[in-house]
């Protein structure tokens, strides 16, 4: 029998861990699984608040420690999974760093390009990138044994264009700090390692796409915040479950033909 229409968005039965699980968007991610049916694993490298939210999901969910850095931590990890629930069917790739100068504690001639510190963009680079290339193969390869499953990366819009430095000045145009080279370049690598894995697992029934967000009002300067919404055709910066309808037709089977793929929701963005 047809599935129905809605029954296409329906993850009823599906397993579904989200790493980096408890940041701002991470929380909606997991919110909308759980909504979907599945479920969910959370996934953050602080245990204790895990296993709270977990438990504000409701019933059959997990909380979890997880370092995505760190080979035997993911490892644990996806044994606890398949020991509970016999299968892993979507992975979220949500966990990264992302400089956020607006903290004073980093100033303006560190976030320079010229002056950035080695150690932070090699950090970057171990969870933005090498995390995502660990969770994908330690989970990925259960997905592939089972001949199914859906790999969600969440990259950026500055995966895809240069930052405009020009909306972190402030009210007087002076530059108060630089967005930095590492989220841009890690992003972008997250795009085609996207490529590369749907092209690898494609004929084992694995999907693998990338969900790039725009930036989220979260209780930055209005200046700021005005500043980025004139840079989106719809005028706004995203709200924090704008993601979430995304996210969850990616996981699904209403997008049962579509692997490789970039999913752009950036408000116009990277349109012009």
């Amino acid at each position: 029998m047809p599935k129905h229409n809605m029954d296409l968005f329906s993850l009823n039965g599906k397993t579904a861990i989200v790493t980096g699980a408890l940041g701002l968007i991470g929380k909606k991610h997991c919110e909308a699984l759980a909504q979907a049916g599945a479920h969910v694993v959370v996934a953050d490298v602080n245990e204790e608040a895990a296993v709270a939210f977990a438990a504000q999901l409701g019933d059959n969910h997990l909380g979890i420690a997880l370092d995505v850095t760190n080979k035997a931590s993911v490892t644990k990890v996806r044994d606890a999974v398949v020991d509970k629930y016999g299968s892993i069917d979507i992975l979220v790739n949500n966990a990264a760093i992302n400089d956020m100068f607006e903290n004073p504690a980093m100033a303006k001639e560190l976030s320079a390009f010229e002056n950035y510190p080695l150690d932070a963009f090699q950090k970057s680079i171990d969870v933005n990138i090498t995390g995502v290339f660990l969770c994908s193969q330690i989970f990925g390869a259960i997905m592939a044994a089972q001949n199914s499953g859906s790999i969600i990366n969440v990259a950026s819009t500055y995966g895809m264009v240069g930052p405009d430095q020009s909306i972190y000045r402030n009210e007087c145009g002076e530059q108060t700090f630089y967005k930095s080279a590492a989220y841009p370049v890690t992003k972008g690598a997250v795009i085609n390692f996207t490529r590369f894995l749907a092209s690898y697992w494609g004929n084992q029934g694995v999907r693998v796409n990338t969900l790039s967000p725009g930036g989220v009002e979260n209780n930055q300067n209005e200046f700021f915040i005005t500043n980025y919404s004139a840079k989106t055709l719809l005028g706004r910066m995203a709200q924090a479950n704008d993601y979430q309808g995304a996210l969850i037709f990616l996981a699904s089977e209403a997008s049962a033909y579509m692997t490789g793929a970039n999913l752009v929701i950036d408000g116009g963005w990277t349109a012009i």
